[in-house]
């Protein structure tokens, strides 16, 4: 009988395909972009190329897998059941580490596409905080779209940018903490400070 939900995979296929990612993205993180291909995973991996491509169609499948992961990294920053102060860290926290990977990634949110593909809940994130706006500054007819790209801007590409240009030299903790307690004063300005 076939199988509607696509080919038939071996038990490894799931574990393979996800180490292969985690080593995608430690190559990057260590060597930059520019040293991932097919050939240099399967030789970091030990295994032939014909296994990475069973996996991954090109290179550029490959970067969109690593793309995935790090987006699900960065949207577990934006999950709505943790403190909004461990949210605003969380975020800070992976720019800092992985600056390759954030690279990559801002090069893919910003060259198009929707952010519902990356981020499904960004609709309700939009419509609660354009709520919340108008209901703290009415009649001010605040775009939450807008809004909520400025915050979700300035949450991925400040920190990186106060870190290598602003205060190079900065120990990562220093950097989160002081953008988590400015995130912090604006979110409290407008209202919109969940967690004290």
């Amino acid at each position: 009988m076939a199988d509607d939900a696509g080919p038939r995979r071996n038990r490894g296929f799931d574990e393979t395909h996800a180490e292969m990612i985690e080593t995608a993205v430690r190559m990057i993180s260590e060597r930059g972009i520019d040293a991932l291909s097919i050939a240099a995973l399967a030789r970091e991996m030990g295994i032939n190329r014909t296994t990475v491509y069973y996996h991954f169609a090109s290179r550029e499948a490959l970067l969109e897998a690593v793309t995935d992961w790090a987006t699900g990294q960065l949207a577990q920053g934006m999950d709505g059941a943790a403190p909004q102060i461990d949210r605003i860290g969380a975020i800070s926290s992976f720019v800092l580490g992985n600056p390759e990977l954030i690279k990559l990634w801002i090069d893919g949110f910003v060259s198009g596409g929707d952010i519902r593909a990356s981020y499904s809940r960004w609709d309700d994130l939009v419509t609660g905080v354009g709520a919340l706006l108008a209901e703290r500054f009415p009649g001010d007819d605040i775009d939450a779209e807008v809004y909520c790209t400025m915050l979700l801007t300035s949450a991925i590409i400040g920190p990186r940018v106060f870190a290598r240009s602003v205060r190079p030299g900065a120990a990562p903790d220093e950097v989160v903490a002081r953008f988590v307690r400015e995130h912090q004063r604006l979110l409290r300005r407008d209202g919109l400070l969940k967690d004290r």
